[in-house]
């Protein structure tokens, strides 16, 4: 049987991977739901899949990523290494973006959306841009 370290470092990838997936995709649904007219089908489609991803992908996914990366500090007794504190704050602004979409959702699903496509397609970079800078902090650990 794997060792606790294992199975915290396996479960936080498999979270990881998933809130990564859903904070990719969401802000391109929204890319296509700013260009649709409100109340059509097409509107009103994008609404249950942002909802969805939302709630049934992205806030677990989201919640499980903290829970094993906490547990994974607390096995690596890592709480006040200079990449675990970096890493957290990065961390963190990746879940105030998190909660920012989900107001978009929240926007959405009201029809009251003020944004373009093209704010959508800006946004989309800042998960990309923490990504890379937590990758590179857990991987080289300064």
């Amino acid at each position: 049987m794997a060792d606790a370290f294992s199975w915290a470092k396996s479960l936080h990838i498999i979270s990881v991977i998933a809130w990564m997936a859903g904070i990719f995709y969401l802000p391109r649904l929204f890319v296509y739901h700013a260009t649709a007219e409100i109340g059509s089908d097409k509107s009103e489609t994008f609404k249950i899949m942002e909802r969805r991803l939302l709630k049934a992908i992205m806030g677990p996914s989201m919640m499980a990523t903290w829970i094993f990366g906490l547990w994974l500090v607390y096995l690596l007794d890592a709480y006040f290494d200079l990449w675990f504190m970096l890493k957290f704050s990065l961390v963190v602004l990746m879940t105030i973006y998190h909660v920012m979409l989900s107001r978009h959702v929240t926007k959405f699903a009201q029809d009251q959306n003020k944004n373009s496509e093209r704010y959508f397609r800006i946004i989309n970079e800042i998960p990309t841009l923490l990504m890379v800078a937590i990758v590179f902090l857990v991987i080289f650990k300064p």
